[in-house]
């Protein structure tokens, strides 16, 4: 990575002398050289295939910030049964017989939003998807536009899907990282996960243009999942951040591996929302890591969702990969139907969070100049008028929320003390779209 605030001259210097050096010194590989450029504004490198002797020039020049070796990263899940995810995540208390299959929900949520799907790629051809799926990217060099695994396809259900989504109207978007196996590597991760911060800030810098041009906009954010792993990465770690920095409300798995996520990427990255795993009885999943970099858990054990193969397809699995995407739908949610009676957080000065839901304001209508329409008013109108206590302004809906408030504003709102026994420093919390009042 090169340091933030590096000049274009310095960069355009640092790429020549890069060239020059590996002219001079080749490795003998078939993909030796660049791989990668990254450029989100806030986040600034390159990935490729080095000789030892170019790497340690390059670590001796002023405006790099390190250099980390390429890895593999993998998907998240383990294993098979049955689904119940949704209704969990709209119930406060435990679900019983009769809560355990109602997901009770707002029916625009997810409207007006986008969520990139950074895995092995999306059936966009579901019929779950009611034509709300599209394709972004394909990092991989000489991979295809398809999804040959099936967990990208999943999350994007859980995300999304008509019966299996949590926020039924939003739309998702692949960015394809991982190959038909479900892994790939770190390097194309970082690039997916670039490409997804300069979509997203491309897609809210014209939603601003056009809020100011015809006094509104369709769209009211993006968000991205990355229900995905490896080992610890400061790179990815950092371009998740810069992502979040950058306007992108960002999902992270905690990890299947029954550790602290801290000592994974991007579990560990600190601005995204970190998900472990929860089960049908409100324990934590077996395979889920856990600790202080872990904010929130959602159900990741036999959720059903969209697969491939087919346009109707399913499958069951689980993992923190399946967590994830539950609340990456919910961020998305939230977005959409914010602000609202249900769903209006207000903040300090200092980004303190006051509330979850504000009383909506009353019209400066003096009770005079009512008193006054009621009385000049034909009476068939003047009947149709409300009390003048009911008087009320409609909510604006030129407010954004950013990633810190949003991610603040879903801590608050997730259901406390649901867990019986956790690790030490792992939050007691699960999430809830607040859909109902207890």
């Amino acid at each position: 990575r090169l340091k933030q605030g590096a000049s274009q001259a310095l960069i355009a210097n640092h790429f020549n002398f890069l060239q020059a050096a590996h002219n001079a010194d080749p490795l003998d590989e078939e993909e030796s050289g660049l791989r990668h450029v990254y450029d989100s504004h806030k986040f600034y490198g390159y990935a490729g295939s080095f000789s030892d002797s170019v790497v340690q020039q390059l670590r001796a020049m002023p405006e790099v910030a390190y250099i980390e070796q390429d890895q593999i990263v993998r998907t998240q899940e383990t294993q098979k049964s049955a689904p119940w995810g949704l209704a969990r995540i709209s119930h406060r208390p435990r679900l019983t017989f009769a809560t355990f299959t109602k997901y009770l929900y707002n029916p625009q949520g997810g409207e007006g939003v986008d969520v990139y799907i950074i895995d092995t790629g999306i059936n966009i051809g579901h019929k779950e998807f009611e034509g709300r799926a599209s394709w972004g990217k394909t990092i991989p060099l000489n991979d295809v536009d398809e999804d040959g695994n099936g967990h990208g396809t999943h999350c994007a259900g859980t995300i999304a899907s008509r019966k299996y989504g949590v926020a039924k109207k939003s739309n998702v978007i692949a960015v394809k990282v991982l190959g038909s196996d479900g892994s790939g590597t770190m390097s194309d991760v970082v690039a997916g996960v670039t490409f997804a911060s300069r979509e997203a800030f491309r897609k809210a810098k014209a939603a601003v243009e056009e809020l100011a041009n015809k006094g509104s906009t369709k769209h009211k954010g993006s968000v991205a999942n990355m229900s995905l792993g490896g080992g610890k990465s400061r790179a990815l770690d950092d371009a998740v951040n810069a992502a979040v920095d950058m306007g992108l409300h960002f999902a992270v798995a905690a990890g299947n591996d029954n550790r602290d996520a801290c000592s994974y990427s991007p579990a560990a990255a600190e601005k995204a929302v970190t998900v472990g795993a929860s089960t049908l009885g409100d324990e934590r999943a077996y395979f889920s890591n856990f600790g202080k970099c872990v904010d929130v858990f959602a159900p990741g054990l036999n959720i059903l969702s969209t697969w491939i193969g087919s346009e109707r397809a399913t499958n069951t699995i689980s993992g923190t990969s399946m967590a994830s995407p539950h609340t990456a739908g919910l961020l998305a949610y939230l977005l959409s139907i914010y602000p609202s009676e249900e769903f209006n957080p207000s903040f300090d000065s200092q980004g303190g969070l006051l509330s979850l839901t504000q009383p909506q304001q009353s019209f400066v209508i003096p009770s005079s100049v009512y008193a006054a329409l009621q009385a000049t008013l034909p009476r068939w109108i003047s009947s149709f008028l409300p009390v003048h206590s009911l008087v009320t302004a409609p909510i604006p809906h030129d407010k954004i929320l950013t990633p810190a408030q949003l991610k603040k504003a879903l801590i608050n709102l997730a259901t406390p003390g649901v867990f019986s026994e956790l690790p030490d420093q792992t939050p007691n919390l699960l999430i809830f779209n607040n859909a109902t009042t207890s």
